[in-house]
């Protein structure tokens, strides 16, 4: 914050001189801070979403720690940044779904959930009983109507569709990688929409992972647009499969 801000930063709800509201900005860096990069790959009838496992502590049991999650049977989401907020953002993704089923007697569509996640963020930015919560949302499933879908939600309330995206630490880098790797268009199958959200990763990080240090989750047209997580087997083989081509 540069000292011009004059106090501009404590306010949620107040724009600074230059146009700016300092505390989303902030939500923003919060979601960098986490340490956490995420990938997201959209291929021509599944999705593929990645990013770190981390464990903080050596006593944790690692099986309760997990950046995704299951909305329904067929909408994932892979939220990055505080895990406390996410359990929040989590939670009213269920209850947004849930009563979209109520009403309406069909699973939500990927888009809406996306509009009324990115609807609720908004709101907590002119708020002042509220704060920006520090998570970046990405949402996959498989729509009836338009195959797959990736939409991104960011503190802001700001959404939009993806052929692939990245959230966290590494943002810029990732996004730079996937332009290049997504250059004329390409329509990839299962194994290469996964193997290439894997690939930007390691290249991003520049580390080569283990199958425990990663989370994979997908949503696969061929498999009824059900959301799964890849088991540690399933990540090996595309480790191999990745190692091998180069």
């Amino acid at each position: 914050m540069s000292r011009g801000s004059q106090g501009y930063d404590r306010y949620i709800t107040i724009f600074s001189p230059e146009g700016r509201l300092y505390q989303v900005e902030y939500a923003f860096k919060a979601v960098k801070s986490s340490g956490n990069t995420s990938i997201g790959v959209r291929g021509k009838d599944c999705v593929c979403v990645v990013t770190q496992k981390k464990v903080p502590d050596k006593l944790i049991d690692p099986t309760s720690v997990t950046n995704l999650h299951k909305v329904t049977k067929r909408v994932g989401m892979l939220l990055t940044g505080m895990s406390a907020d996410a359990r929040c953002v989590i939670q009213e993704a269920r209850e947004i779904a849930a009563n979209f089923r109520f009403n309406y007697g069909y699973e939500i569509p990927v888009d809406f959930l996306a509009k009324s996640l990115a609807d609720r963020a908004q709101v907590k930015t002119q708020n002042a009983s509220m704060r920006p919560l520090g998570v970046v949302s990405t949402v996959c499933g498989i729509d009836e109507e338009l195959g797959a879908q990736l939409f991104k939600v960011d503190p802001a309330g700001y959404f939009v569709g993806y052929k692939a995206c990245s959230a966290g630490a590494k943002d810029t880098e990732a996004t730079n990688f996937l332009e290049k790797k997504l250059k004329g268009d390409p329509k990839f199958d299962y194994e290469e929409c996964v193997q290439t959200a894997i690939g930007a990763l390691q290249n991003v990080l520049s580390e080569d992972f283990k199958a425990t240090e990663l989370e994979v989750g997908v949503v696969r047209a061929d498999k009824g647009g059900l959301f799964q997580v890849l088991t540690v087997e399933e990540v090996e083989e595309h480790l191999t499969a990745i190692s091998e081509k180069d």
